[in-house]
């Protein structure tokens, strides 16, 4: 079976300072529905702001996004466990740091757990753990994250499901004649060092960072596919019909 990472951005999982429940539903129904077809690993954002939905810090300072994370994980955890319990799936929790990407001890360590969760139909949730890490281990977002978990715990296609539907030709909020590039196959260095943007206030992405993650996925040979987390029907199309109808797919194994 085809193992996957599935990345779902706080812009998705979060609206006016909230969990968006309907959004959070509808992405729960549609990996249980993945979960028939592949081996699923979730690599979920939301924390900080389930965590400020309870308290409200200031978000700007360090300390006060590491506490929000902090108090937001067992809140988040707790909704994808009640959730996902409709579908009689098991999840789990993995908080990491880079340390576990960066030394061979530990990321194998993390990929036993994994591969033990994966073999008895868990599914394992992963996050960094962003209320202890420090600077220097510090992945730093979760596009990047979720593009590392794939590489080191045996992913073969990263899917990003986003604000941003798919990657243009130009910026579609400013340009009405915006087309969808919907196969990529390699990406320039001016446009990995475009400036970024991110959304939402509780986010640390935007579309360079997912262009980022998918140049590390072309760069170990793997594949990507960036589509809307409001509008499954793309994701769905691409991963369950093998239609790929919207989104853009980054591969280098294109006709």
């Amino acid at each position: 079976m085809k193992r996957i990472v599935v990345k779902v951005g706080t812009a998705v999982l979060t609206e006016q300072n909230r969990i968006a429940k309907e959004r959070m539903q509808n992405l729960i129904d549609f990996i249980a529905e993945l979960k028939t077809k592949y081996e699923v690993i979730l690599v979920s954002s939301g924390a900080v702001a389930a965590g400020y939905s309870e308290l409200k810090l200031d978000k700007k300072l360090l300390s006060n996004r590491q506490a929000l994370a902090s108090m937001g994980q067992p809140i988040l955890l707790s909704k994808y466990r009640q959730k996902f319990e409709k579908h009689h799936i098991i999840v789990s929790q993995i908080l990491v740091t880079a340390a576990n990407f960066h030394s061979q001890d530990q990321e194998s360590r993390v990929k036993n757990t994994i591969e033990t969760l994966l073999r008895n139909g868990v599914l394992p949730i992963i996050n960094e753990n962003d209320a202890t890490a420090t600077e220097e281990l510090e992945v730093g977002d979760n596009d990047q994250l979720s593009a590392y978990a794939c590489e080191h715990f045996g992913g073969e296609m990263l899917v990003i499901l986003s604000d941003i539907d798919a990657y243009y030709d130009a910026d579609p909020r400013k340009s009405s004649d915006a087309k969808v590039l919907k196969t990529v196959t390699s990406l320039s260095s001016e446009e990995l060092e475009a400036a970024s943007s991110a959304h939402s206030e509780f986010a640390t992405g935007g579309i360079v960072t997912k262009l980022k993650a998918a140049d590390y996925m072309l760069k170990k040979e793997k594949s990507l596919f960036l589509s809307s987390g409001f509008d499954l029907s793309d994701a769905r199309s691409f991963l369950l019909d093998g239609n790929h109808q919207g989104g853009t797919y980054f591969t280098t194994k294109a006709d």
